[in-house]
């Protein structure tokens, strides 16, 4: 017989409730629709993968070897290029660029990895990624919601978490805000950590990384940047992304998970060397996406909802002005899953997000929904 574990000894124990589990029964309620259900719930691609990265895939589908950790220098160099040439991020160096096993693998176990504990404070956006609290509280820090550097007062936090655009919200952090947080982070010698997954489906104004030169003056110390190929490239299923910046940090980054195995598969690698060498397939999936967000958008508008910030990435931010749970099931009713803005933090409890990523389809049932009331 199994002895039982106790609950200080269940690691589950220090984390919230898996936000999705709580929306069953609206998702079984979406689903009984007669047209079938058009999911926006979850940002997960629907798109293909395209065949240049397949093939990439396949011609090293042999090779019997471990893979490194730091990943293929081939690896490496495609990032520094990617960056500097779709981004304007300059002053890398390949050695500090270090593939992750998907970006929400790296956020989770990003505080642990950097040697953060219970005396140390990791500040999160107000409205933010789930995984940025989880990825503290695995940690055993503190966390803390703030938007603002007054409300940390004479707080010296260990990380600071950034988050542009943004994953609920579509909102874009300019280039002043984000120079006010390195010159805090640097006072202070605070570590900041930007995840920029979704910098490259910006709609409107301009989305900048922390690692540009007009945020940090090519001083990457104590900078990180968090990018991911699940977006543009429809890599979800190959989880495939990367941390780059502060090279000590990095070097920090690669030696430990060195020693805990954490290495991309090769075959991933080589997709991944070919997504970033190609801006074509990228340009062509923000296309479909843009067309997809003025369907859904003119549709949410007409059945009165409001949009708010939705500047950039897969999602659009949108209210009717009562509670969240309220509109989730006026949604169900017609056949929609959206995320509760609650997944996301106490401010956003009158809000939903609803993905771009459905077929055009679906996208097409779900406007056609909207319009009939």
């Amino acid at each position: 017989m199994r002895p039982d574990v106790s609950p200080r000894g269940r690691v589950s124990s220090l984390l919230p409730d898996f936000p999705w589990d709580t929306i069953a029964s609206v998702k079984v309620k979406a689903a009984a629709h007669s047209g079938g259900i058009v999911d926006l719930s979850v940002g997960t691609p629907v798109d293909p993968v395209d065949p240049l990265i397949r093939t990439a895939l396949n011609s090293v589908a042999a090779v019997p070897g471990y893979p490194t950790t730091h990943g293929t220098p081939e690896l490496r160099a495609a990032a520094v290029d990617a960056l500097k040439r779709r981004y304007g991020i300059t002053g890398l160096e390949p050695a500090a660029v270090l593939p992750a096993i998907g970006t929400k693998e790296l956020i989770a176990g990003l505080p642990r990895l950097l040697g953060l504990g219970s005396g140390d404070l990791v500040v999160i956006p107000e409205v933010a990624y789930p995984t940025y609290e989880v990825g503290a509280l695995l940690a055993g820090a503190q966390v803390l919601r703030a938007d603002g550097l007054t409300r940390l007062g004479p707080q010296t936090p260990a990380l600071i978490y950034v988050n542009s655009p943004s994953n609920p919200t579509g909102r874009i952090l300019g280039v002043e805000h984000l120079r006010k947080v390195v010159a805090f982070a640097r006072e202070r010698g605070v570590i900041v950590a930007s995840d920029e997954c979704y910098l490259g489906l910006t709609w409107e104004g301009r989305g900048v990384s922390l690692l540009d030169p007009e945020v940090c003056d090519g001083d990457h110390t104590n900078l990180l940047a968090v990018h991911s190929l699940s977006k543009t490239s429809n890599l979800a299923s190959y989880r495939a992304g990367f941390v780059t910046g502060d090279p000590e940090l990095v070097a920090e980054l690669l030696e430990v998970r060195k020693h805990a195995g954490m290495m991309v598969p090769l075959p991933i690698q080589a997709a991944m060397t070919a997504a970033l060498s190609d801006d074509a397939h990228e340009a062509r999936q923000r296309e479909r996406y843009r067309a997809r967000r003025d369907v859904l958008r003119k549709a949410l508008e007409a059945a009165g909802f409001r949009i708010d910030d939705s500047e950039a990435g897969l999602y659009l931010w949108s209210t009717r002005g009562e509670p969240c749970r309220t509109t989730l099931e006026w949604l169900a009713d017609r056949g929609i899953l959206a995320a509760p803005g609650d997944f996301y933090g106490p401010g956003a409890s009158e809000h939903v997000r609803i993905a771009l990523t459905a077929t055009d389809e679906r996208i097409a049932a779900a406007a056609e929904r909207l319009a009939a009331g």
